[in-house]
């Protein structure tokens, strides 16, 4: 049972001053349930969660929590590399409130397949909200293997997996291997479609975050059986997608919205302003899907 179908995005975090900007938190909140989003997710690695202390994690969370009950699902990123700690900000976000989980798997230790299961059945054991896997292999150096999801989704609370690996195959593998109704959604923009096409229930996304409505229409229109036109959509929108990772997301991303003047802050260091280059690349390719750059 899918916790949404669609458009979920993945939230970047607002600051100011060095502090989470809560005010604004609120406004892209409600911007982008304005903008047919399907679902928000929090605390995840667009919205930089690496750098969020333990407090502002649960502050996010809690302050989402409230501000989206009862108009879309909140899904909240309480993944890491220490399942104690794991299971206890699952916990909590469950305790908040919160819809769903996005858990990421185990990085930097890594582990072998019987640690990723061990890790997923600990942190399932320990709540009853719906949990969705998170395989990034770009990013941890671990990959699930299609066997594994397919064990772990015999777990009740174990509902879906955001699949990262841009590998399209291993996507089919998943499918041919999962039970009827376990949801995937693509962690690559620019395979929407081509996830949808395998039975996927939509996406989390990056680019989301400045083409809300665009998002959520191209996983509508396939949803609805019109593929062409969400063919068309995922097309027209290639090019912006690139630029949201010519650097390290969320970097681009964050640059964008400030263009646009969301004045979502800044980042925080390790990450760094973008080159002059890859900036002005973003800005072009902004203006070229019609955005309105405001600096």
């Amino acid at each position: 049972m899918s916790i949404f179908k669609g458009s979920g995005v993945a939230l970047v975090t607002p600051f100011k001053e060095g502090k989470v900007n809560f005010e604004k938190l609120e406004e892209l909140i409600n911007w982008h349930i304005s903008n047919s989003t399907d679902a928000i997710i929090v605390c995840g690695t667009t919205g930089e969660s690496a750098t969020l202390s333990t407090e502002e994690k649960k502050q996010v969370i809690t302050f989402a929590v409230e501000k989206t009950k009862g108009r879309v699902p909140l899904i909240a990123g309480t993944g890491g590399n220490n399942t104690e700690e794991v299971v206890k900000m699952s916990k909590f976000a469950e305790s908040q409130g919160a819809d769903g989980l996005l858990i990421v798997t185990p990085y930097y230790n890594k582990t072998t397949q019987r640690g990723i299961v061990n890790h997923y059945f600990t942190i399932s054991d320990a709540v009853d909200v719906p949990i969705i896997l998170y395989n990034v292999p770009g990013r941890t150096g671990l990959n699930i293997e299609p066997k594994t999801v397919a064990y772990l989704a015999e777990r009740k609370n174990i509902i879906g997996i955001k699949e990262a690996s841009a590998d399209i195959s291993q996507v089919a593998q998943i499918a041919n291997l999962c039970p009827k109704g376990f949801a995937i959604y693509s962690g690559n923009d620019d395979q929407i479609v081509p996830l949808l096409s395998l039975g996927g229930a939509g996406v989390i996304s990056v680019v989301a975050n400045i083409l809300p409505k665009e998002t959520h229409d191209m996983a509508q229109n396939y949803l609805d059986g019109d593929t062409d036109k969400a063919r068309d959509i995922q097309l027209k929108m290639l090019d912006v997608i690139d630029a949201m990772f010519i650097e390290t997301n969320p970097i681009p991303v964050k640059t964008a919205l400030n263009m646009m003047g969301m004045d979502v802050g800044e980042l925080r260091q390790p990450l760094i302003e973008m080159e002059k280059q890859n900036r002005d690349t973003l800005a072009e390719s902004l203006r070229d899907i019609g955005l309105e750059i405001k600096e």
